[in-house]
């Protein structure tokens, strides 16, 4: 697959391109493309669910999906899983299973890997409280077992996000088991209150900047007048503003260019720093 739109690999839906894709369906698969990468100094980057991602240009590399690294065994309470599956899919299965400690994962977008690479979190709670432990290719293209005290779990981000050349092949999660209707009864109460306060009938990556201690991002966000702010085809949304939507015609640029006149305003007027938890692809 060859100069490929990332309109369909990234949930702002960018018109930027990639030139070449590629999905390994193997562990085997994957190191023999990570071996002729390193070989003949190639740009690459791994990517899940591109629920995270802003390329700002035409990527010229390669783009590595692992989604055919999607198995799941489930034994008792303890779950291993692969790095490509989906993790609100994983989630709500859980959850209707009748397990307890994945619920805040049940609005989150992308896939495990992606969510333990940034540690993923909402209501109180996030993935390292669930991780056991992973397998991950090293730098040095071995495979090895990693545990959650080597994982280095703080609010969004990890260790694989410091180090983003070892790469999670699949995850070992531990979880509970609770009363089946009040997990579900939960969930569809956050969920109702997700559709009434986020714009999730657009394009977007979910919330960009982290709140700050004292006051939520989209308050600051609002306080500077931004909200409904456009350029291009993106906007902060007037639903909340701690989102960027696009229209489906939007390039990482137009969203870039949003971000960074966010934290200039919000810099001007508290002299607050906002922190991006989106990755911006140079």
């Amino acid at each position: 697959m060859e100069s490929i739109s990332l309109k369909d690999y990234t949930t702002y839906k960018l018109k930027e391109k990639v030139t070449v894709l590629v999905e390994p369906e193997t562990q085997k698969e994957l190191i023999h493309l990570l071996e002729y990468i390193k070989e003949n100094k190639l740009s690459y980057k791994i990517i899940g669910g591109g629920s995270n991602l802003i390329f700002q240009k035409d990527y010229e590399g390669i783009l590595i999906r692992l989604n055919a690294f999607d198995t799941l065994k489930i034994e008792d309470t303890k779950v291993q899983v692969g790095a490509g599956y989906p993790t609100l899919k994983l989630a709500l299965k859980l959850s209707r299973m009748g397990y307890t400690g994945l619920e805040f994962a049940t609005g989150i977008p992308g896939t495990i890997g992606g969510a333990i690479f940034n540690n993923a979190g909402a209501y109180g709670s996030d993935m390292g409280y669930v991780v056991e432990s992973i397998l991950v290719i090293t730098p040095e293209l071995k495979i090895k077992r990693m545990y959650n005290r080597d994982l280095d779990f703080h609010y969004r981000t990890s260790f694989l996000k410091q180090h983003p050349d070892y790469i999670c092949l699949e995850a070992s999660l531990v979880l509970k088991k609770g009363n089946k209707e009040e997990i579900i009864e939960i969930i569809e109460d956050r969920k109702k209150r997700r559709l009434m306060s986020q714009p999730l009938e657009f394009p977007s990556a979910g919330s960009v900047f982290r709140n700050p201690d004292d006051i939520p991002a989209g308050k600051l966000i609002e306080e500077v007048g931004l909200k409904g702010y456009q350029v291009g085809g993106a906007k902060v949304s007037e639903k909340h503003a701690n989102f960027i939507v696009t229209d489906g015609t939007a390039s990482g640029k137009d969203i870039v260019a949003i971000i960074r006149t966010i934290q200039k305003k919000v810099k001007e007027k508290y002299q607050i720093d906002l922190i991006l938890e989106q990755e911006i692809v140079e």
